[in-house]
């Protein structure tokens, strides 16, 4: 029983690898790669009932011109750096072992250099993102070590801001499916964590369709360390992102759509109700459609609280 429960667990969390796999390549990207913020970490994965809020700060600084697998020159595209910090509210609330919601909502400040036939322009704009809600199954083990989550991202989003393209907007005007899995693990001296999500465009605005990506996210991390009462658990994260290319006539289809594979250390912090989660994460292998801007290393810190 012990082997076929851990087998269904295993095809849980791979199913959306697989569904994304089977999809036809044309549809989706976002200049930025930021969905790859959007899989859960080990931090807020469920292992108990109640309630856990969050605050999440990602960071990104896109000042590298990529074309396929390689750098290309800086004058192949016209777009020269896009930086974005990303702060994110959210909360998860599991009713019962089985059974639990989470939301989260994003707010932007990016900056976006492009030439125009005047020069550089520099463009500055903050504003609310697209909000993502999800309903969470944990019952696929009786510990809550795997589930499947499903759910929505809304156009909450402001995709009005002049001198951005679509693909640069704090919100990309669709409303998405959203479909996940997870699994985590504990031993007597480390863990490990596994998560995915497939995000899906159902409905439309203005002409452009954000193609269908799919992130996932995998690590493992020591235990047993402790300095003044607090945990301090090393960890190293792996994050895959695999996005296909936009469509519309408001899309730039030639250069949207990309697939990236970043690690990269990191550490998480337990003390009490309290928690912290810090990763820097590096490109080891990516390729880009047409000319596109890509960043050097993708940041993210998370602070917990459970209730």
């Amino acid at each position: 029983m012990r082997s076929q429960n851990a087998s269904i667990r295993s095809l849980a969390v791979g199913f959306v690898a697989l569904g994304a796999a089977l999809r036809p390549v044309p549809a989706r990207a976002c200049a930025c790669g930021c969905d790859a913020f959007d899989v859960q970490t080990s931090a807020i994965m469920p292992t108990s009932t109640g309630a856990t809020a969050f605050l999440e700060m990602d960071a990104l600084d896109q000042n590298q011109n990529w074309s396929g697998g390689s750098k290309a020159p800086s004058d192949q595209n016209s777009d020269k750096q896009i930086r974005t910090g990303f702060f994110t509210l959210g909360a998860q609330y599991m009713f019962s072992r089985s059974w639990g919601v989470e939301g989260e909502l994003p707010y932007w400040s990016r900056n976006f250099k492009t030439e125009s036939g005047a020069g550089i322009g520099d463009f500055t704009h903050s504003a609310v993102g697209d909000a993502r809600v999800r309903a969470i199954y944990s019952g696929l083990s009786s510990d809550m070590s795997a589930g499947l989550t499903f759910g929505l991202k809304l156009p909450t989003g402001d995709m009005s801001a002049p001198d951005f393209d679509r693909d640069t907007q704090p919100g990309t005007g669709s409303t998405d499916a959203l479909l996940g899995g997870y699994e985590t693990g504990v031993h007597e001296r480390w863990g490990w964590f596994a998560d995915a999500e497939l995000d899906e465009p159902a409905l439309i605005a203005a002409g452009y369709r954000p193609g269908a990506e799919i992130d996932g996210a995998a690590g493992a991390y020591a235990r047993g360390w402790t300095i003044g009462g607090v945990e301090v658990e090393p960890l190293a994260q792996a994050v895959a992102s695999w996005r296909w290319r936009d469509s519309g006539p408001a899309a730039d289809s030639a250069d949207t759509g990309f697939r990236r594979l970043a690690a990269g250390p990191g550490v998480q912090v337990n003390a009490g109700l309290w928690g912290a989660f810090a990763t820097v994460a590096f490109p080891i292998d990516q390729y880009y459609n047409g000319n596109q801007l890509a960043a050097p290393e993708l940041w993210k810190l998370m602070l917990t609280r459970k209730f």
